[in-house]
């Protein structure tokens, strides 16, 4: 997975100063009465990008991208596609699509009626409403499938149609919201590489909104993370995963065991933090430039935490002991939660290497040891 994204993204648009954005959102706010659903955001996307808008339930993802597709006013600010301003023009007569969850296919037509339905409605020619469909569908791969009902598919097909649909008609834009979430696990998985393939293909730009952090680190070139209706972090998957700005996107993204500290030594080349509920002191091996004395909050994740038996030689920074109270044997992971002397649970997550019986395991109610490189937490300070 990150070797086909870092060869989707050797050209990385957003980090060039001069390049120009293919979306463009200005202080776009958006009020339902008294209840502000997206609160002043400002966000660049670049042409060929698939970019996520990730968040939990009601936090303004969904209403900012029926915002980009005109089926919602904004109250304030403005949306810019290809230089052009969208406001006051109608979602008909914007050179965007937009594909729901539900997919909403006609049941009584089929897969290539479907797909034709929009090129019809505009008027084009039998030939070429033909030769698209024929094209289109060589791309998701349903040929064998055009005289087939929705009926007749399965999930996964089906999600493909609605694709297929919303990219015939060769928008500049293409808007997803939520477009796995009715398929199961295995499922999704693998249909999230097929989009990145028809994505590739097409060099249409998607913005897709989620709540799936998976699926958004798997398809994005970059994420945008919502929360009460600001984005609080842009970045690609892995700065926001190992960088997160504050303690929100630390927590939301992923696991991960948080503890609030007190900044006790803060240099160029390191930083140490005393924490109560951790029960030591945490060495990190950059500074943070806060003020002395300040309170912060550390995030350690569970993968890169070691589990011993053995006591470590020296237990004075990151290190502590505990003993296991809950362990979930996951097949290519086993997820271990430790109560440590402090009496807070710390979850580690290692990855199961080697064909080990239960009696080579670390078990229930064994006393254990946790460390970590000093590399590894990330402080935050709001």
């Amino acid at each position: 997975m990150a070797d086909r994204r870092n060869d989707r993204n050797k050209h990385e648009p957003w980090r060039d100063p001069n390049a120009q954005p293919y979306v463009r959102i200005e202080n776009v706010t958006k009020r339902f009465g008294d209840f502000v659903a997206v609160n002043n955001v400002s966000l660049k996307i670049y042409k060929g990008e698939i970019f996520c808008l990730l968040g939990g339930s009601g936090c303004g993802k969904s209403t900012l991208l029926r915002m980009l597709a005109g089926f919602e006013e904004t109250t304030g600010g403005s949306i810019y596609l290809d230089g052009q301003d969208m406001a006051g023009i109608p979602p008909y007569e914007r050179p965007v699509n937009m594909m729901f969850q539900s997919y909403a296919l006609f049941p009584h037509m089929t897969v290539e009626k479907n797909i034709a339905f929009g090129l019809e409605q505009e008027k084009l020619s039998r030939s070429e409403i033909n030769s698209r469909v024929e094209e289109i569908l060589g791309i998701v791969r349903l040929g064998e499938f055009a005289r087939r009902k929705p009926h007749q598919l399965s999930g996964g097909q089906r999600q493909r149609v609605a694709l297929a649909r919303a990219l015939v008609k060769r928008p500049k834009l293409l808007l997803l919201d939520e477009p796995l979430g009715a398929l199961d696990k295995k499922l999704r998985e693998h249909t999230q590489f097929e989009l990145i393939n028809i994505q590739e293909q097409l060099g249409v730009t998607f913005i897709v909104v989620t709540h799936d952090q998976e699926e958004a680190m798997t398809l994005a070139s970059r994420i945008g993370v919502m929360n009460r209706g600001e984005i609080v972090q842009i970045g690609t998957p892995t700065e926001i995963y190992e960088f997160p700005a504050t303690r929100f996107v630390a927590d939301f993204i992923g696991s991960v065991n948080m503890f609030e500290g007190r900044l006790v030594e803060d240099l160029p080349d390191r930083v140490r933090i005393q924490s109560d509920q951790l029960g030591g002191v945490i060495y990190v091996d950059h500074g943070i430039s806060a003020a002395p004395g300040a309170v912060v909050w550390v995030a350690i994740r569970p993968e890169k935490i070691t589990i011993q038996r053995a006591q470590p030689a020296d237990m004075r920074e990151n290190c502590v002991r505990g003993v296991v109270k809950e362990i979930a044997y996951m097949g290519d992971v086993s997820v271990y939660l430790v109560k440590i002397d402090s009496g807070q649970t710390m979850r580690v997550t290692l990855p199961n290497m080697e064909r080990l019986s239960d009696d080579e395991r670390i078990l229930w109610d064994e006393t254990v040891y946790l460390t970590w490189h000093p590399g590894s937490p990330v402080v935050v300070i709001q």
